[in-house]
């Protein structure tokens, strides 16, 4: 048996084996895919809260700032916020013969927009009736959409005897008609002039429609390979629903979340208008019904008292369109993924953003 030396086991007569895609490790390891990515960085918490802030802050300020739907709407919703918060600490309530009757709008600063004919300043109506106003909007808007996305999700995700009563109890509400059914309950019901119990009494049944059409997209998301996946590797289901689910339905439900506030806006006017609802609160409607009571439609020196509350209804309602629109963007995936690595394209690598690495394998 032929003895062999050290040197004759390291010469190169016989071939060393190497990977196959014939590329060495320069470190001593082996390669075991070309596509092996080696991370020099360790993700912090500074870098955690960048990405938040990123995701949920600068992305979705820089898509409202990019789109002059949003800055419009933004602008005229935070004007009527303001003046339903801050106005009324501004503001006196108005009284009677506090001016000449009838004053026309802009010819005395101390009644910008004008006098009724009892000398009360209209402004003072308008900015101390939008707090009642804006408390019809957030209850009435957040029950309708709470109500049918709730219901349209159970329907649309469980199936089965749950979708089919739920369904059934869907298709009455949408064949109720609800404008004569929130007369009737108007009349019924003590609801007194709680502004938030009015608010839902508008929309107890207008949340029928979204329910069916968020139980028409659930029952199509259920079937997406992320969610069999998900129920596969037994993910909880209020899991599924709240994190998987409702983000891709978000879009549709800021739409309606908007359609149900300026619906609430609309038929809160028209019933104090008709006189159906309580006169305890100083409304927009009330406002139209005391100028159309007087005359104010047919008389030239009166017209602007039926107009100012008419302005009020309709700047309102187009900030919330103008608004429900660009949200829709906000809440877009790949919009939002667009603007957040505007963010992540501007960073310094090397203050740690986990894009510096070295990809081995010869690529």
């Amino acid at each position: 048996m032929t003895d062999h030396t050290i040197e004759d086991l390291l010469s190169d007569d016989e071939p060393t084996e190497t990977p196959d895609d014939g590329d060495a490790r320069t470190d001593g390891g082996s390669v075991t895919s070309p596509f092996d990515v080696v991370s020099q960085y360790e993700e912090t918490r500074r870098d955690r809260y960048r990405k938040l802030y990123d995701a949920y802050v600068y992305a979705p300020v820089s898509i409202i700032w990019k789109d002059w739907r949003a800055r419009i709407g933004f602008t005229i919703v935070a004007f009527y916020l303001l003046m339903g918060t801050v106005g009324p600490l501004l503001v006196d309530e108005a009284v009677v013969a506090e001016g000449p009757a009838l004053a026309q709008p802009f010819e005395n600063w101390a009644y910008p927009l004008g006098t009724d004919d009892m000398g009360r300043d209209l402004f003072s109506q308008v900015v101390n009736a939008t707090p009642e106003m804006l408390k019809m909007i957030t209850s009435g808007a957040l029950f309708t959409v709470i109500v049918g996305t709730t219901v349209g999700g159970i329907a649309g995700y469980k199936g089965g005897t749950a979708d089919t009563v739920l369904s059934s109890i869907t298709d009455v509400f949408i064949n109720i008609p609800a404008f004569p059914l929130v007369m009737v309950l108007a009349l019924l019901l003590p609801i007194g002039g709680n502004p938030w119990v009015i608010g839902i009494l508008l929309c107890v049944a207008s949340w029928g429609g979204l329910a069916r059409a968020i139980r028409s997209q659930v029952l199509t998301l259920r079937q997406e390979p992320f969610i069999e996946a998900a129920r596969a590797i037994g993910v909880p289901t209020p899991k599924i629903v709240f994190k998987e689910i409702i983000p891709h339905l978000m879009p549709f439900v800021v739409i309606n979340l908007t359609n149900a506030a300026r619906r609430v806006i609309f038929e809160a006017a028209a019933l104090y208008y008709l006189g159906i609802l309580p006169f305890e609160n100083l409304n927009w409607g009330v406002t139209l019904n005391l100028a159309y009571t007087a005359g104010a439609h047919y008389r030239p020196q009166a017209l602007h008292w039926f107009i100012v509350p008419m302005v009020a209804i309709v700047f309102i309602s187009i900030g919330l369109i103008l608004l429900g629109q660009s949200l829709d963007r906000v809440f877009n995936p790949r919009v939002r993924a667009r603007h957040e690595k505007t963010t992540e394209a501007t960073e310094d690598p090397e203050e740690g953003d986990g894009t510096n690495t070295d990809v081995v394998g010869g690529l």
